[in-house]
């Protein structure tokens, strides 16, 4: 189906390896994000303490950096 532009996307006879095709970036970028939010959510309660008071103190830190 070259002629209705799916020839990039569905690769030699609609079959692509891993990483293969014209992948789209924005849907890329969505599932790393979705993959980070899932990682997080699995956290037990004190290592969401941890990591937030970790975010907290770094950015303090770039803050007091920046100004």
């Amino acid at each position: 189906m070259v002629e209705y532009g799916n020839g990039i996307g569905q690769g030699p006879a609609g079959q692509t390896g891993p990483g293969g095709g014209g992948g789209d970036l924005g849907a890329e970028l969505m599932r790393v994000a979705t993959n980070a939010v899932d990682d997080v959510a699995r956290l037990p309660t004190e290592q969401l303490v941890l990591l937030a008071v970790a975010v907290i103190l770094i950015g303090l830190f770039v803050l007091k950096r920046a100004l």
